[in-house]
């Protein structure tokens, strides 16, 4: 199974499409929900994320989208937790 790479930050940026925590456009979010959808179409869209974020922002989804991925939870997510 590919972990979603939603990291709970959800805010669309309104010039690019892309949200803001993981990348993705709408499309490709519910393209992630569908059952048919294969797992190597989610590894290239991680990928197509990757290329996609710059600076900070990769920094934070890279780190956040691997702590969920070892924990099962978003950095974002365990810190609203632990409020």
């Amino acid at each position: 199974m590919i972990v979603s790479p939603c990291i709970s930050i959800c805010k669309t940026d309104p010039k690019t499409g892309y949200c803001y925590g993981c990348g993705r456009s709408n499309e490709e979010k519910k393209m992630w929900k569908l059952e048919t959808t294969l797992d190597q179409w989610k590894k290239n869209n991680i990928k197509s994320i990757k290329k996609r974020l710059k600076g900070w922002q990769l920094e934070s989804f890279e780190e956040s989208y691997t702590y969920k991925i070892e924990n099962g939870i978003s950095l974002y997510k365990k810190k609203l937790q632990n409020e």
